[in-house]
């Protein structure tokens, strides 16, 4: 699904990304953990086309910044970013048209649901709060029926039920084969829901397992990850 190798970013003369490797399988739920200015927000736009880079990314035998690719791949930043004066179904409705995604009315009404937006989808993008905007981000995210996607941080700002309902859709997405990469430094959200976990730090991988190797360490993820960041 996903092969990243030898992935550089520099930010004049700072290395953020130090020539780093990695592969996000199938149906597979890949979390990166590490401290603030560890890479993994860089790593994340790398992959999503954003920034410039060194070194090669895959999706599904697909360079990363050509149409088809990003056909399949949705990214949901860490800060949400809507128009000020497009509703929140006008948003949908322009992601869904600009990807040519048909019959997509019933699953927006779905997720509309599922986070509390049926009443707000006449609301401007300006009216809303973070917390919304970010619901809203999430749902576009979701209506282009995307193979591959990144999620920076998803749960900040959301609410209690929002966080519920995203680690359900997170659980729902891997069994219909999505790969799913997480970005996050906050370990206790994302307990129970990865398959696979990447520590960076100073723009390094410094550790790599999947659970069935961390649960054979009779360790915790939490126990690793302060060992591993000396932190």
């Amino acid at each position: 699904m996903l092969d990243v190798s030898d992935l550089k970013k520099s930010y004049h003369k700072v290395e953020a990304v130090k020539g780093i490797s990695f592969k996000v399988s199938t149906g597979e739920i890949v979390i990166i953990l590490g401290p603030n200015g560890a890479g993994k927000s860089t790593v994340i736009k790398c992959i999503a086309g954003l920034l410039r880079y060194e070194g090669d990314i895959w999706i599904n035998s697909l360079k990363n910044k050509t149409l088809e690719a990003k056909r399949i791949l949705s990214y949901i930043p860490e800060t949400p970013s809507l128009y000020e004066l497009l509703t929140v179904s006008e948003h949908v409705d322009f992601v869904a048209k600009a990807y040519n995604i048909k019959d997509y009315e019933n699953r927006a009404e779905e997720l509309y649901e599922r986070f509390d937006l049926l009443d707000k989808k006449n609301k401007l993008g300006k009216e809303l709060s973070k917390g919304m905007q970010q619901k809203v981000s999430i749902i576009c995210g979701l209506i282009t029926n995307p193979k591959l996607i990144l999620f920076d941080e998803p749960m900040m700002g959301l609410d209690p039920k929002a966080i519920k309902e995203l680690k359900s859709l997170f659980l729902e997405l891997r069994d219909a084969g999505v790969g799913i990469i997480i970005s996050t430094h906050i370990i206790d959200s994302i307990i129970g829901l990865w398959d696979k976990a990447l520590i960076m730090k100073d723009g390094n991988i410094i550790y790599e397992r999947s659970k069935e190797e961390l649960t054979e360490s009779d360790e915790t993820l939490e126990e690793v990850f302060f060992r591993a960041t000396g932190i």
